[in-house]
């Protein structure tokens, strides 16, 4: 199935009315249900699950096999790795209806989840934050963390381009090895970037990745 707007291929299942962005791509196997909001340039890898009422903002990436469940809210430029899990009731029960009771997720813009990571609904995933492969998010999570293990905790602040960053130097500055874009707590402890606003796009000369994050751990 095509338009003008948008591609999916013949093997997907778009029920109507839904709304699906201008450049957005829908790969095999996908169920897209009505009354979901896809925004523009997103790519749904094959088998994904876009359940009612879900809101997904412009240019996500969600990989193989993900189920996106009623009460999550995606927003722009967020990651989501293969098989990785959302869900939307804390005490799930077959004999008890709590569909009344579906719980809020906030995957904040720019977020990235790993690999088989879950996601244990009523939590919100800060800006740019990097949920590694495997673990399990049970709390909130703030802006630039790099979160691992199970239960996750912080091990790291990462940048918007995924790599680590060093320790703050004598101002308190964070400079990303790969885009030398300079990081600073704020008043809060929440961690910004410095040198661009939080709603700009990366600059076109810095939207390509040269670094790897195993090149930078080692």
């Amino acid at each position: 199935m095509s338009n003008t707007e948008y591609y999916a291929h013949s093997t997907a299942c778009i029920d109507q009315p839904c709304t699906i962005g201008r450049g957005t791509k829908i790969w095999h196997f996908c169920h897209i249900s009505k009354g979901a909001v896809l925004g523009e340039g997103c790519i749904l890898g094959q088998n994904v699950f876009i359940a009612g009422d879900v809101e997904i903002g412009d240019n996500v990436k969600v990989q193989n096999n993900v189920s996106i469940y009623t009460g999550t809210i995606i927003e722009d430029d967020v990651f989501l790795g293969p098989s990785c899990v959302l869900t939307n009731v804390s005490n799930p029960r077959s004999q008890i209806v709590r569909h009344s009771l579906y719980e809020k997720t906030v995957l904040k813009r720019g977020a990235t989840i790993g690999a088989n990571a879950t996601i244990v609904c009523g939590v919100t995933i800060g800006r740019y934050a990097f949920i590694g492969a495997g673990a399990v998010v049970s709390k909130d999570v703030p802006d630039y963390a790099l979160m691992t293990g199970v239960p996750a905790r912080r091990r790291d602040w990462m940048s918007r381009h995924g790599i680590p960053l060093p320790e703050p130097d004598s101002e308190g500055i964070m400079n990303c090895p790969e885009s030398g874009l300079r990081y600073r707590e704020d008043e809060s402890r929440q961690l910004r970037c410095i040198d661009l606003d939080e709603d700009e796009a990366l600059p076109v000369e810095l939207s390509k990745g040269e670094t790897s994050y195993r090149e930078v751990r080692k």
